[in-house]
């Protein structure tokens, strides 16, 4: 997906017109507009204050890397989880794994 369907897909989602993302971003709403056309590409800047705005990745709003939409503070979680000595890494990564199988458990039997 480019850029320009991020943008707008994500507005979408926050249930934003273009003005509100302006008012927002502190970018014009006419800019906003041509991004979503893919008449203009935003620069590095502009795209960081919109990835900002909608708090996901700078490399999610280009498109780059993953389909997932990693808000900002999951992103700083992982960069803190790099940061653990290995023992604690692995453990909380194992606490981790194991809510994530009961919640797929939960998932797959409707409860």
């Amino acid at each position: 997906m480019n850029t320009g369907k991020i943008i707008s897909v994500l507005r979408d989602q926050k249930g934003w017109s273009q003005s509100d993302l302006a008012a927002k971003s502190g970018i014009s709403r006419v800019m906003i507009g041509k991004y979503e056309r893919e008449e203009a590409i935003p620069s590095i800047e502009v795209a960081k204050k919109i990835a900002s705005t909608f708090e996901v990745t700078l490399d999610y709003l280009s498109g780059e890397g993953t389909n997932a939409s990693f808000d900002k503070k999951i992103v700083k979680r992982m960069q803190q989880i790099e940061e653990l000595q290995e023992d604690d890494k692995t453990q909380l990564l194992a606490v981790i794994d194991a809510f994530l199988r009961d919640a797929s458990t939960r998932k797959a039997y409707g409860q």
